[in-house]
């Protein structure tokens, strides 16, 4: 595999593993102080970088060390966060543990002032990337939940995005991470020790990653992931850590609207 010369040059004969957890499409290269992205370049990628730099210092993210674009890809090699991810078998078969962190990194964010974030992703934005997604037929629908389409569900892609746009909820602006799922959150020794996967962070609406968070626990203790069920992991318990009423309507908005991306 050949690197840009600047990320070579920092990394060139240390060991790594690859990180083949997630859905990302990227490659992920783990080395002992250092993990290395790879994916296909987009525009969105270089805002990505404000955003995260912009992050440093407020919560705790990668730091990034170099950023090189060639050939059509691009390289972001970043500090590597310690501890393990939130969906480690530790914390799911510790589950009081786990619910109060992972509201714990919900209320971290949300403490932000957001006030310069390089990037806002508003339910119109999103709405947008979606619609593009539908009309270019980008929507993978070998990763949806077997209910979203076919009979009680909505009949394609497109019937989907219009019930969206029907159904828009109120918007309520926060730090977001954008993919609060629990392989992006890391945690160590009883804290918070990183977020991951910054792709989709900026100013959002609080209730996705609140929607996010709800469904990746539940499949989780389920079992949808590595077939092993956790029956003391209760994600309603997620909604009591974080002192609110579930907004059942806005969680039912968020996680359809996942399904197009």
């Amino acid at each position: 595999m050949k690197l840009p010369d600047r990320i070579n040059r920092i990394v060139a004969g240390k060991p790594y593993t690859e990180n083949l957890t997630g859905m990302s499409g990227s490659r992920v290269l783990m080395y002992d102080e250092f993990v290395l992205k790879i994916e296909k370049w987009r525009p969105e990628n270089a805002e990505t970088i404000d955003v995260m730099r912009w992050l440093e210092g407020r919560i705790p993210v990668p730091t990034i060390l170099a950023y090189e674009v060639t050939g059509g890809d691009s390289y972001i090699l970043m500090s590597r966060i310690q501890g393990k991810m939130a969906c480690d078998d530790y914390y799911l078969t510790r589950p009081e543990e786990l619910v109060t962190l992972l509201a714990e990194a919900l209320q971290m964010l949300w403490t932000v002032d957001v006030a310069g974030c390089p990037r806002e992703r508003t339910i119109d934005k999103e709405l947008a990337e979606a619609r593009y997604r539908v009309e270019n037929s980008l929507v993978d629908l070998d990763n949806v939940e077997p209910e979203t389409f076919g009979p009680g569900g909505f009949r394609d892609p497109e019937e989907l995005l219009a019930w969206l746009y029907e159904n828009k909820p109120s918007y309520e602006p926060v730090l977001s991470h954008g993919d609060f799922c629990l392989p992006n959150i890391y945690l160590d020794n009883g804290k918070i020790s990183g977020f991951i996967d910054l792709g989709d962070a900026g100013i959002g609406d609080k209730w996705r990653d609140i929607a996010l968070c709800y469904r990746s626990l539940k499949h989780n203790a389920e079992g949808t992931y590595g077939g092993k069920v956790y029956p003391d992991t209760d994600p309603m318990q997620l909604f009591k850590k974080l002192q609110i009423e579930p907004d059942w309507d806005k969680i039912r908005f968020y996680l359809l609207m996942d399904e197009l991306f």
